[in-house]
């Protein structure tokens, strides 16, 4: 079983280098906090807030994976150079049909260097 990395809120790191490193390779989650059963609803998944990542042949992101619980929901694959080869930020938007009554999301994003980054969990309540 591979390490899985958690993000560490930043602002309570003193090194910069620690910062940027933890930051650009985390995963975070941005959707609304409701959605409608049944109906499709937008997840973005942004790797890396405040920092930008390499896009490297031999160092960049390969993947974000989005998971309910311990249930994958969707999945993209980048290969290098996806990215134009410059720093940037994964991101991605999955559409989603919510069917219970909550959403517990998490995502992943796997740096080829690094390994894999756990997003913080995200809840959204789902109606009818």
């Amino acid at each position: 079983m591979p390490k899985i990395n958690r993000y560490v809120d930043i602002d309570t790191v003193e090194r910069e280098a620690k910062k940027d490193f933890i930051d650009r390779h985390s995963a975070f989650v941005h959707c609304q906090n409701n959605a409608k059963k049944g109906e499709k609803f937008a997840v973005t998944i942004k790797v890396g807030e405040a920092y930008t990542h390499p896009d490297d042949f031999d160092h960049y992101i390969a993947s974000v994976t989005l998971f309910d619980g311990e249930t994958m929901l969707a999945k993209a694959d980048f290969v290098a150079g996806a990215l134009g080869n410059q720093k940037s930020q994964a991101e991605v938007t999955f559409n989603i049909i919510p069917m219970g009554n909550k959403l517990n999301l998490v995502a992943h994003a796997y740096c080829t260097k690094h390994g894999i980054w756990e997003s913080d969990p995200v809840v959204v309540t789902v109606t009818e």
